[in-house]
């Protein structure tokens, strides 16, 4: 009854008894009073502050973390934690501005504490705007370098010595009440103690009656202080100030809890997360990884059965196939097998979208033991999803409600599950398409053997006829002597001239047989140039079928070999590295053969543009000046001062074939320089010469070296690599930009390699020359006309990655 009214009033109510007699003492005892007031209010400003500290250190730390996260991923979603912490540190600031606002060193060590969260701030920002601009690679070299480290110690640091000062503070706020307290109970005990027992008697009450919920407030605060969060308040339906002290206190207390328990929530979702995450790597079939997601997930999510289905989408239309089950028994009346939007399973594939039964039937499915069975309570179905296509279904069923955590859980291990599975398909497709093509290229290997031994017997019959033929001249000579000899000898003429028709005959019968082995090897040849454009028309559909899968194992290797989660081992991440470099070893290879085969089948398009020779120059010396300093090697670029400005050609093709010369000059020179000029040659031409004083090539050798696949010796290639693509891929590219390339060479003393181009390219003139085999690029030089006379030149270039592949002696 009495603490529905504030502490003023019982105070002033209790005074009024004695106002007339007593007015001094009333007078100190309701100063004292009011002193007691202004300190509880005190108090509740220090617990605020408290709590407003609490809540500081909390964002701050949730902004540390979604930038981490968005560092780490990319995604635009890890920033929603970071964004809210913006916001809501703006309004703590502000709120502790107001609080205190009256003590100066409180607003001193606030005033301190605003640079520093600023400047983490700014640091979180600019890792934000480096991953914006630079991508994975620069947001990762950030980490590396961050600071941000000691920053939050200094900003914790800042505020435990501000929360430290505030609970020293409100401890001596409270034993300056309880003082203040006592000494008006003093006051009115011994100041009249005979006249005024009433009063006293009401004073020691009202006294009773404020300091001690005020003192079950210190104590609690204390336990708080000292850690323990299990510590609870009496509930309070007082309407005074010591009422809503206390409701108040304990919301906080209840307020701190909750948040306490929901970060240790998340922590253990994305630990549970990181350890399936790491269980999953290294699977190679999907049947182990299906048992290991449900072995996994279901005991952690408390379910008691569930099953995995894999998305088949070789069949027409795509289904949804039992794989793998956890307390799983089969019912002849359900079908392994689901079509999308066919029954929950197909539609949560076909919705994309997680679903959740709460009210299961009784009859609906039963989850037995040994000891008996009954009804799940709860089913969920989730579908395993990887970049928005569905790779699988997976559905639980548990005997308790499913939480919120939980779920949110299954969501995220859904998104992991997909991925796994699509890395393992893929896995997959390369392995068959790998097993095709050796079987294909054995099959066209033996193709090719068999008309080259055709080829070889029509040679030797085609010898043959033309012995016949001259055999049988030589003998229509002899004949024709005879008859000049013999003309008075009619009976012998007869019969010389019976002979010469008999063996005309022959010589006849002999030119047909000619004439029909003549068909029989343009026939043959006819099927070897099919043969070779089927071959070509293969590579080139094969290598883009090759290289979709290859990127996705490249991209998933490059982020196994980056650990970001840190949950792999060293030699973890030296196989990831191991098998992104093979990787990207491959995908290299199959770009040649797909170009190769792309300038074979005259698909090969060509992209015409002014380019600067300047540019040629700044972007040569930007790509090999690194790799010739490291060797120790001279490398110059020089341009003669007679050039034109610019040259009108396909600027990719034409740095395409630069680029693989200067790359065999770096690689086959151990010492002294590397030297490309630029200068104009007669009738409107350029030549691009790329010098070096490398190993050099033997003459017998400079021809071959252009075939594809081709090396001089198999030493070079054990010891520089190369795959034997890069110069027949140049020179072809050369043939179709319109120009050649020749070759001067001396085994131990260098090479030459000088590309001719015309100035502008011409597609009307260049076309027809196109047809032609690119080996008729490569002319004959003299000695002395290395950069002058005229030269052929033959169509459009195709690009292609710079392969070091000129063989040694």
């Amino acid at each position: 009854m009495v603490n529905r009214f504030k502490i003023g009033t019982r105070i002033g109510a209790g005074f009024a008894v004695g106002l007339t007699i007593l007015a001094v003492l009333g007078a100190i005892a309701y100063g004292t009073t009011t002193t007691l007031i202004r300190s509880a209010e005190r108090e509740r400003e220090a617990y605020q502050i408290l709590g407003y500290l609490t809540k500081l250190e909390a964002d701050l730390t949730n902004a540390e973390t979604g930038q981490r996260g968005y560092l780490i991923t990319g995604q635009p979603r890890y920033l929603e934690p970071y964004d809210r912490a913006l916001l809501e540190l703006d309004n703590i600031y502000g709120a502790l501005r107001l609080l205190q606002s009256d003590n100066p060193d409180f607003q001193s060590r606030l005033a301190d504490l605003d640079p520093l969260i600023e400047a983490r701030l700014n640091v979180l920002r600019d890792g934000i705007l480096l991953r914006d601009s630079g991508g994975f690679e620069a947001a990762q070299a950030f980490i590396v370098n961050d600071d941000g480290r000691q920053m939050m110690e200094n900003l914790r640091d800042q505020i435990n010595e501000m929360r430290r000062q505030e609970e020293s503070m409100l401890q001596e706020r409270a034993a300056q009440s309880q003082l203040s307290a006592q000494q008006t109970t003093r006051t009115i005990a011994y100041g009249i103690p005979a006249a005024f027992i009433l009063i006293s008697l009401l004073g020691w009450w009202l006294s009773r009656n404020i300091s001690r919920p005020l003192h079950k407030l210190s104590e609690t605060a204390e336990q708080l202080a000292d850690g323990n969060l299990g510590v609870t308040l009496p509930e309070s339906t007082a309407q005074d100030e010591t009422g809503i002290l206390t409701r108040t206190f304990g919301q906080m207390v209840t307020n701190l809890r909750e948040t306490i328990r929901a970060n240790e929530d998340q922590r253990r979702l994305k630990s549970n997360l990181a350890d399936l995450s790491q269980q999953l790597q290294g699977q190679r079939s999907l049947e182990s990884l299906a048992n290991l997601v449900l072995t996994y997930i279901a005991p952690l999510v408390e379910a008691q059965q569930g099953v995995l289905y894999v998305c088949d989408t070789t069949r027409e239309p795509a289904r949804l196939k039992l794989l793998s089950s956890y307390a799983y028994q089969a019912r002849k009346h359900l079908s392994n097998e689901f079509e999308l939007g066919e029954g929950l399973v197909g539609q949560c594939a076909l919705e994309k979208q997680r679903i959740l039964l709460t009210q299961v039937p009784g009859d609906y499915i039963r989850i037995s033991s040994g000891l008996g069975e009954a009804p799940p309570l709860n089913i969920v179905v989730l579908p395993l999803l990887f970049e928005n296509e569905v790779m699988g279904v997976l559905e639980l069923a548990s005997f308790q409600r499913f939480d919120g955590l939980q779920l949110t859980f299954l969501d995220e291990a859904s998104r992991v599950a997909g991925v796994m599975i699509n890395a393992i398909a893929a896995y997959m497709q390369t392995q068959q398409l790998l097993e095709q093509s050796q079987v294909l290229t054995e099959e066209l290997r033996q193709q090719q053997e068999e008309l080259l031994q055709s080829n070889h017997l029509l040679e030797e019959r085609t010898e043959s006829l033309q012995e016949s033929e001259l055999t049988l001249q030589q003998q229509q000579e002899e004949l024709q002597q005879s008859n000049e000899e013999l003309q008075q000898l009619n009976e012998e003429l007869e019969e010389k001239a019976e002979l010469l028709e008999t063996q005309k005959q022959q010589v006849e019968r002999k030119n047909q047989e000619v004439e029909q082995a003549r068909q029989v090897l343009e026939d043959q040849a006819r099927q070897l140039a099919q043969s070779s454009q089927y071959k070509s028309e293969f590579l080139a559909n094969m290598s883009h079928e090759l290289r979709t899968p290859l990127n996705s194992l490249l991209i998933l290797a490059k982020m196994l070999s980056d650990n970001g989660d840190g949950n792999l081992s060293d030699r973890q991440v030296e196989y990831s590295r191991t098998i992104h470099s093979a990787g990207a070893d491959l995908l290299s290879l199959i770009n040649d053969i797909l170009d190769l085969a792309k300038i074979e089948s005259g698909t090969m398009q060509v992209a015409v543009e002014a380019l600067a020779f300047t540019a040629i120059q700044f972007e040569l010396e930007r790509t090999f000046q690194p790799a010739a300093a490291e060797k120790g090697l001279q490398l110059q670029i020089a341009l003669d001062p007679a050039l034109p400005n610019t040259l009108t050609t396909d600027p990719r093709r034409l740095q395409q074939i630069l680029k693989n010369l200067l790359s065999n000059a770096v690689k086959f020179t151990e010492r002294g320089g590397v030297t490309v000029r630029i200068l104009p040659v007669e009738g409107d031409r350029l030549a691009f010469a790329v010098s070096d004083t490398g190993i050099g090539i033997a003459p017998d050798k400079q021809q071959s070296i252009f075939g594809a696949f081709q090396q001089a010796d198999g030493t070079t290639s054990r010891k520089y690599g190369g795959t034997g693509l890069g110069l027949s891929i140049s020179l072809q590219l050369a043939a179709l930009l319109g120009g050649s390339i020749e070759l001067e060479s001396q085994p131990d003393e260098g090479s030459t390699f000088t590309l001719y181009l015309p100035q502008r390219y011409e597609a009307s003139e260049i076309a027809p020359a196109a047809t032609n085999t690119a080996r008729e690029a490569l002319q004959p030089m003299a000695p002395g006309q290395r950069l002058n006379g005229p030269r052929p030149f033959t169509a459009a270039a195709a690009s292609a990655p710079a392969i070091a592949d000129r063989p040694g002696p």
